[in-house]
Protein backbone atom coordinates (compact mmCIF):
# COMPACT_ATOMS: atom_id res chain seq x y z
CA UNK A 1 0.00 0.00 0.00
CA UNK A 2 1.40 3.58 -0.93
CA UNK A 3 2.03 6.45 1.54
CA UNK A 4 -0.91 8.29 0.93
CA UNK A 5 -3.10 5.66 0.56
CA UNK A 6 -1.89 4.43 4.10
CA UNK A 7 -2.21 8.10 5.41
CA UNK A 8 -5.74 8.25 3.94
CA UNK A 9 -7.21 5.08 4.70
CA UNK A 10 -5.96 6.02 8.80
CA UNK A 11 -7.01 9.45 8.74
CA UNK A 12 -10.61 8.48 7.49
CA UNK A 13 -10.58 6.07 10.33
CA UNK A 14 -9.83 8.49 12.52
CA UNK A 15 -12.56 11.20 11.42
CA UNK A 16 -15.34 8.63 11.00
CA UNK A 17 -14.70 8.02 14.64
CA UNK A 18 -15.46 10.93 15.68
CA UNK A 19 -18.69 10.90 14.25
CA UNK A 20 -19.99 8.34 15.70
CA UNK A 21 -23.69 8.53 16.45
CA UNK A 22 -25.17 10.75 18.75
CA UNK A 23 -23.06 13.24 17.49
CA UNK A 24 -23.81 17.01 17.06
CA UNK A 25 -23.66 16.56 13.72
CA UNK A 26 -22.69 20.28 12.16
CA UNK A 27 -19.23 19.54 13.97
CA UNK A 28 -18.83 16.09 12.81
CA UNK A 29 -19.32 17.02 9.70
CA UNK A 30 -16.58 19.65 9.99
CA UNK A 31 -13.91 17.72 11.21
CA UNK A 32 -14.46 15.72 7.65
CA UNK A 33 -13.93 19.21 6.13
CA UNK A 34 -10.99 20.34 8.28
CA UNK A 35 -8.92 17.67 6.92
CA UNK A 36 -10.07 17.31 3.16
CA UNK A 37 -8.66 17.67 0.94
CA UNK A 38 -5.43 16.41 1.95
CA UNK A 39 -2.85 18.79 0.54
CA UNK A 40 0.31 17.23 0.07
CA UNK A 41 0.25 15.60 3.49
CA UNK A 42 4.15 16.22 3.87
CA UNK A 43 4.38 15.50 7.80
CA UNK A 44 2.98 12.33 7.23
CA UNK A 45 4.99 11.09 4.81
CA UNK A 46 8.37 11.92 6.19
CA UNK A 47 6.89 10.20 9.18
CA UNK A 48 6.68 7.24 7.21
CA UNK A 49 9.39 7.51 5.10
CA UNK A 50 11.48 7.19 8.26
CA UNK A 51 9.87 4.30 9.70
CA UNK A 52 10.07 2.19 6.67
CA UNK A 53 13.76 3.21 6.35
CA UNK A 54 14.09 2.23 10.24
CA UNK A 55 12.39 -1.00 9.14
CA UNK A 56 8.85 -0.36 9.48
CA UNK A 57 8.44 -3.20 12.25
CA UNK A 58 5.27 -1.94 13.70
CA UNK A 59 2.71 -0.91 10.83
CA UNK A 60 0.00 -0.18 12.97
CA UNK A 61 1.90 2.35 15.34
CA UNK A 62 3.29 4.12 12.84
CA UNK A 63 -0.32 4.25 11.25
CA UNK A 64 -1.40 5.70 14.17
CA UNK A 65 1.58 8.27 14.45
CA UNK A 66 1.20 9.34 11.20
CA UNK A 67 -2.84 10.16 11.91
CA UNK A 68 -2.16 11.58 14.84
CA UNK A 69 0.40 14.06 13.71
CA UNK A 70 -1.55 15.02 10.36
CA UNK A 71 -4.42 15.91 12.63
CA UNK A 72 -2.46 17.99 14.63
CA UNK A 73 -1.41 19.59 11.73
CA UNK A 74 -5.06 20.08 10.70
CA UNK A 75 -5.90 21.31 13.75
CA UNK A 76 -2.96 24.20 13.86
CA UNK A 77 -4.90 25.20 10.46
CA UNK A 78 -7.92 25.47 11.07
CA UNK A 79 -6.99 27.70 14.29
CA UNK A 80 -4.24 29.49 12.48
CA UNK A 81 -7.19 31.28 10.19
CA UNK A 82 -9.33 32.46 12.88
CA UNK A 83 -10.28 35.85 12.82
CA UNK A 84 -7.91 36.01 16.09
CA UNK A 85 -4.81 35.48 14.51
CA UNK A 86 -4.72 35.37 10.40
CA UNK A 87 -8.20 36.20 9.56
CA UNK A 88 -7.63 33.66 6.42
CA UNK A 89 -11.05 33.22 4.37
CA UNK A 90 -9.62 30.30 2.18
CA UNK A 91 -7.24 27.08 3.05
CA UNK A 92 -6.33 24.58 0.79
CA UNK A 93 -8.65 26.70 -2.52
CA UNK A 94 -12.09 26.34 -0.29
CA UNK A 95 -13.29 28.51 2.72
CA UNK A 96 -11.44 28.30 5.98
CA UNK A 97 -13.64 26.09 8.55
CA UNK A 98 -14.83 29.47 10.37
CA UNK A 99 -15.72 30.22 7.40
CA UNK A 100 -18.19 27.31 6.03
CA UNK A 101 -19.05 26.77 9.38
CA UNK A 102 -19.03 29.78 12.28
CA UNK A 103 -16.12 31.08 14.39
CA UNK A 104 -17.30 29.01 17.25
CA UNK A 105 -16.93 25.48 15.64
CA UNK A 106 -14.08 25.79 14.23
CA UNK A 107 -12.24 26.87 17.68
CA UNK A 108 -14.21 23.03 18.77
CA UNK A 109 -12.86 21.39 15.69
CA UNK A 110 -9.11 22.35 16.21
CA UNK A 111 -9.95 21.38 19.86
CA UNK A 112 -11.46 18.21 18.89
CA UNK A 113 -8.66 16.90 16.20
CA UNK A 114 -6.10 17.77 18.65
CA UNK A 115 -7.72 15.65 21.18
CA UNK A 116 -8.39 12.80 18.51
CA UNK A 117 -4.62 13.07 17.70
CA UNK A 118 -3.39 11.71 21.27
CA UNK A 119 -6.87 9.29 21.24
CA UNK A 120 -5.34 7.72 17.74
CA UNK A 121 -1.54 6.76 19.57
CA UNK A 122 -3.56 5.48 22.09
CA UNK A 123 -5.95 3.29 20.66
CA UNK A 124 -2.56 1.55 18.84
CA UNK A 125 -0.68 1.61 22.13
CA UNK A 126 -1.49 -2.30 22.46
CA UNK A 127 1.31 -2.57 20.18
CA UNK A 128 4.00 -1.67 21.69
CA UNK A 129 2.69 0.44 25.08
CA UNK A 130 6.19 2.20 25.66
CA UNK A 131 6.85 3.82 22.21
CA UNK A 132 3.26 4.84 22.05
CA UNK A 133 4.20 6.39 24.93
CA UNK A 134 7.16 8.04 23.61
CA UNK A 135 5.21 9.07 20.63
CA UNK A 136 3.15 10.72 22.73
CA UNK A 137 5.69 12.36 24.18
CA UNK A 138 7.03 14.00 21.04
CA UNK A 139 3.78 15.31 19.90
CA UNK A 140 2.93 17.42 23.17
CA UNK A 141 6.72 18.92 23.02
CA UNK A 142 6.51 19.74 19.39
CA UNK A 143 2.86 21.14 19.79
CA UNK A 144 3.14 23.26 23.19
CA UNK A 145 5.03 25.13 25.38
CA UNK A 146 7.71 26.32 25.06
CA UNK A 147 9.05 24.69 21.75
CA UNK A 148 6.02 23.72 19.87
CA UNK A 149 3.52 25.46 17.35
CA UNK A 150 2.09 27.01 20.16
CA UNK A 151 5.11 29.07 21.03
CA UNK A 152 5.57 29.34 17.29
CA UNK A 153 2.01 31.39 17.35
CA UNK A 154 3.19 32.87 20.94
CA UNK A 155 6.59 34.39 19.18
CA UNK A 156 4.47 36.57 17.18
CA UNK A 157 2.97 38.75 19.70
CA UNK A 158 6.40 39.54 20.82
CA UNK A 159 8.31 42.91 19.40
CA UNK A 160 11.54 41.37 19.26
CA UNK A 161 11.78 38.11 17.64
CA UNK A 162 14.29 35.75 17.11
CA UNK A 163 13.69 34.76 13.17
CA UNK A 164 15.75 30.95 14.20
CA UNK A 165 13.41 30.55 16.78
CA UNK A 166 10.16 31.51 15.63
CA UNK A 167 10.44 29.13 12.70
CA UNK A 168 12.00 26.35 14.33
CA UNK A 169 8.72 26.41 16.89
CA UNK A 170 5.95 27.22 14.27
CA UNK A 171 7.16 25.33 11.37
CA UNK A 172 9.89 23.30 12.33
CA UNK A 173 8.93 21.81 15.21
CA UNK A 174 5.83 19.28 13.35
CA UNK A 175 9.12 18.14 11.03
CA UNK A 176 10.57 17.50 13.89
CA UNK A 177 7.88 15.15 15.53
CA UNK A 178 7.32 13.46 12.47
CA UNK A 179 10.95 12.50 11.84
CA UNK A 180 11.60 11.42 15.90
CA UNK A 181 8.13 9.81 15.63
CA UNK A 182 8.69 7.78 11.91
CA UNK A 183 12.17 6.35 14.39
CA UNK A 184 10.12 5.81 17.09
CA UNK A 185 7.76 3.85 15.10
CA UNK A 186 10.29 1.92 13.01
CA UNK A 187 12.14 1.01 16.06
CA UNK A 188 15.07 3.32 16.79
CA UNK A 189 15.63 6.03 19.46
CA UNK A 190 13.95 9.51 18.09
CA UNK A 191 16.77 11.67 19.33
CA UNK A 192 19.23 11.74 16.49
CA UNK A 193 16.50 12.23 14.02
CA UNK A 194 16.18 16.10 15.82
CA UNK A 195 18.28 17.88 13.37
CA UNK A 196 16.67 15.86 9.72
CA UNK A 197 13.53 17.32 11.36
CA UNK A 198 14.98 20.56 12.01
CA UNK A 199 16.48 21.16 8.66
CA UNK A 200 13.48 20.16 6.61
CA UNK A 201 10.76 22.56 8.73
CA UNK A 202 13.14 25.18 8.50
CA UNK A 203 13.46 25.04 4.69
CA UNK A 204 9.58 24.36 4.46
CA UNK A 205 9.37 27.56 6.51
CA UNK A 206 11.57 29.74 3.54
CA UNK A 207 9.82 27.89 0.70
CA UNK A 208 6.85 29.33 2.60
CA UNK A 209 7.77 32.83 2.84
CA UNK A 210 8.68 32.50 -0.71
CA UNK A 211 5.75 31.34 -2.19
CA UNK A 212 4.10 33.87 0.13
CA UNK A 213 6.18 36.39 -1.79
CA UNK A 214 5.95 35.44 -5.02
CA UNK A 215 2.89 33.61 -5.79
CA UNK A 216 -1.27 35.03 -6.19
CA UNK A 217 -3.99 33.85 -3.79
CA UNK A 218 -4.96 31.25 -6.57
CA UNK A 219 -1.50 29.68 -6.96
CA UNK A 220 -1.35 29.08 -3.48
CA UNK A 221 -5.38 28.33 -2.00
CA UNK A 222 -5.05 30.70 0.87
CA UNK A 223 -4.46 34.29 1.48
CA UNK A 224 -0.70 36.17 0.37
CA UNK A 225 1.07 38.43 2.26
CA UNK A 226 0.35 37.64 5.36
CA UNK A 227 3.66 38.55 7.15
CA UNK A 228 3.76 42.03 5.38
CA UNK A 229 0.43 42.13 6.66
CA UNK A 230 0.78 41.23 10.43
CA UNK A 231 4.12 42.37 10.63
CA UNK A 232 5.71 39.07 10.84
CA UNK A 233 9.55 38.01 10.46
CA UNK A 234 10.16 36.54 6.78
CA UNK A 235 12.97 35.04 5.48
CA UNK A 236 12.33 37.28 2.06
CA UNK A 237 11.83 40.35 3.84
CA UNK A 238 15.30 40.08 6.17
CA UNK A 239 17.35 38.34 3.42
CA UNK A 240 15.42 38.97 0.16
CA UNK A 241 14.55 36.34 -2.28
CA UNK A 242 18.22 35.48 -3.41
CA UNK A 243 18.97 35.29 -0.32
CA UNK A 244 16.07 33.15 1.00
CA UNK A 245 17.12 30.73 -1.78
CA UNK A 246 20.67 30.59 -1.01
CA UNK A 247 19.50 30.12 2.33
CA UNK A 248 17.15 27.08 1.61
CA UNK A 249 19.76 25.38 -0.55
CA UNK A 250 22.27 25.21 2.27
CA UNK A 251 19.49 23.88 4.31
CA UNK A 252 18.66 21.15 2.39
CA UNK A 253 22.58 20.52 1.93
CA UNK A 254 22.38 19.61 5.32
CA UNK A 255 19.21 17.92 5.90
CA UNK A 256 20.38 15.13 3.96
CA UNK A 257 23.52 15.05 5.46
CA UNK A 258 22.49 14.93 9.02
CA UNK A 259 20.15 11.22 7.96
CA UNK A 260 21.33 8.94 10.88
CA UNK A 261 22.44 5.59 10.06
CA UNK A 262 19.80 3.01 8.85
CA UNK A 263 18.59 0.27 6.70
CA UNK A 264 17.05 2.99 4.70
CA UNK A 265 19.45 5.42 4.28
CA UNK A 266 19.95 5.93 0.81
CA UNK A 267 15.44 5.61 -0.34
CA UNK A 268 15.28 8.31 2.16
CA UNK A 269 17.62 11.17 1.18
CA UNK A 270 16.32 10.46 -1.85
CA UNK A 271 12.65 11.17 -0.51
CA UNK A 272 14.43 14.42 0.98
CA UNK A 273 15.56 15.60 -2.55
CA UNK A 274 12.13 15.01 -4.18
CA UNK A 275 10.64 17.02 -1.47
CA UNK A 276 13.23 19.68 -1.67
CA UNK A 277 12.25 19.85 -5.42
CA UNK A 278 8.33 19.80 -4.44
CA UNK A 279 8.83 23.20 -2.63
CA UNK A 280 8.41 26.07 -4.26
CA UNK A 281 6.02 25.60 -7.38
CA UNK A 282 7.39 25.94 -10.96
CA UNK A 283 5.42 28.71 -12.60
CA UNK A 284 6.37 32.56 -12.97
CA UNK A 285 9.40 31.80 -10.51
CA UNK A 286 10.75 29.01 -12.54
CA UNK A 287 14.66 30.66 -12.44
CA UNK A 288 14.10 30.99 -8.65
CA UNK A 289 12.78 26.99 -8.80
CA UNK A 290 15.80 26.22 -10.69
CA UNK A 291 18.43 27.17 -8.27
CA UNK A 292 16.78 25.85 -5.33
CA UNK A 293 16.53 22.47 -7.27
CA UNK A 294 19.82 22.88 -8.66
CA UNK A 295 18.54 22.21 -12.29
Amino acid sequence: MSFDKRIDTALLKAIRSGQTQPSPAKLAEALHYAVTPGGARIRPTILMSVAVACGDRNPELADAAATALELMHCASLVHDDLPCFDDADTRRGKPSVHRAYGEALAVLVGDSLIIMAFDVIAKAAHTDPMRAIQLMTVLAKRSGMPNGICAGQGWESETEVDLSAYHTAKTGALFIAATQMGAISGGQDGEPWEELGARIGEAFQVADDLRDALYDEKTLGKPVGQDDLHGRPNAVTELGVEGAIDRMRNILGGAIASIPKCEGEANLARMVTAQAKALIPSSKANSHHDRITGK
